[in-house]
């Protein structure tokens, strides 16, 4: 059975009068609500149903003791949306893998992120991608589908599950580009929020970029962070690292995220992967502290990791402190960002849908 979404006669991003068609993941307290209201059950059913369904993980319906078991029967076929695991790696590091089998068959990845005071998930917003970045696994298997927002907050209910330890951060830095499904992702990010109570500071948009898509997300409001996958200080080098770059000059780019520090008043981090002698060259830096001066925001420099299909390379450790010393000496704010995950192809830019 594919994943049905969530649809709504308004505004889809106001749960107040939607209409709610199951899978019930995703959904808020207020949707729940209406529903078990509609299937003549009494409406405090609905907060019963919201704490199974994000602090006790049910995976059916027929699960919830609390329910009538005449009830339980009747809708023991309404499916939660829970995700099956397909494949499982942990790495050295102890970050973890995992290959989910989504209802219509699809399989997507997450990573579970473990530190000392947190755990740290990042999820998958699409099935493959289509930004076809050129140091990326995920791009080079094509692109199939959006993800439901249930499908999204399923990723990081299993990794709390498996853990058996709360979520602490969410980056949405997974397969996918997330602001080619902005709706579903807008709509996560509030489930995350207020059904399963992670902080929004604590959660991470990363983008490489659409137009006027990141000024749309700015209206949402939200207190999250957002990265912009960068890569490159010029329009000409960036195409070649990000061929879908191409109708979105880097200037258009910087444009709208001035706007969304507007009107957020919230940052923006720099993502740039560093490629061994493609764009990690101390003019590079230079160029790119030139090109972010007065802006408010920060570089999180990622060492390449890498994969058979490409040949990039990793810079060396002094390459690296060469291209922070030039943007530190230029008054940029950086930090380095060294994956978790390497050996379970579980690091940024390792994702795909295979364990192949």
């Amino acid at each position: 059975m594919s994943a049905i979404p969530f649809v709504s006669s308004v505004d889809a991003s106001n749960s107040t009068g939607s209409k709610l068609v199951p899978p019930l993941l995703g959904a808020s307290v207020t949707e729940l609500t209406t529903w078990v209201k509609e299937q003549g059950q009494p409406g405090y059913r609905g907060k019963q149903l919201h704490d199974w369904i994000y602090s006790k993980g049910v995976r059916s319906l027929a699960d919830i003791s609390v329910f009538p078991k005449s009830w339980r029967e009747t809708v023991a076929d309404v499916p939660i949306g829970r995700s099956s695991l397909h494949y499982r790696s942990v790495a050295p590091d102890d970050a973890v893998k995992y290959l989910l089998k989504l209802a219509d068959g699809e399989i997507i990845e997450t990573v579970g992120i473990p530190s000392d005071k947190r755990l740290t998930v990042c999820v998958s917003t699409q099935v493959g991608c289509p930004m076809a970045c050129d140091f990326c696994a995920t791009g080079k298997g094509g692109y199939k589908r959006n993800l439901t927002r249930g499908e999204i907050v399923d990723q990081v209910l299993t990794v709390q599950e498996d853990f058996q330890q709360r979520v602490s951060n969410v980056v949405f830095m997974g397969m996918g580009e997330p602001l080619l499904n902005t709706e579903n992702v807008v709509l996560a990010l509030k489930s995350l929020n207020q059904d399963v109570g992670i902080g929004q500071r604590s959660l991470t948009l990363s983008t490489v970029g659409i137009r006027d898509r990141i000024r749309e997300l700015a209206e949402h409001n939200l207190q999250i962070t957002l990265a912009v996958s960068l890569h490159a200080p010029n329009q000409q080098l960036r195409e070649q690292i990000i061929p879908s770059a191409k109708p979105y000059p880097i200037p258009d780019l910087l444009a709208e995220c001035r706007e969304y520090v507007e009107i957020t008043g919230r940052r923006v981090t720099f993502e740039y992967i560093l490629l061994a002698e493609v764009n990690d060259l101390p003019e590079h830096a230079l160029e790119l502290s030139k090109c972010l001066r007065g802006f408010q925001s920060h570089v999180n420099l990622i060492p390449y990791n890498p994969i058979e299909e490409v040949d990039y390379k990793r810079p060396s450790r002094d390459r690296i402190q060469a291209f922070v010393n030039v943007l530190q000496q230029n008054n940029t704010a950086v930090s380095v960002r060294y994956s978790r995950g390497l050996e379970a192809d579980a690091a940024c830019g390792q994702l795909r849908t295979s364990n192949s």
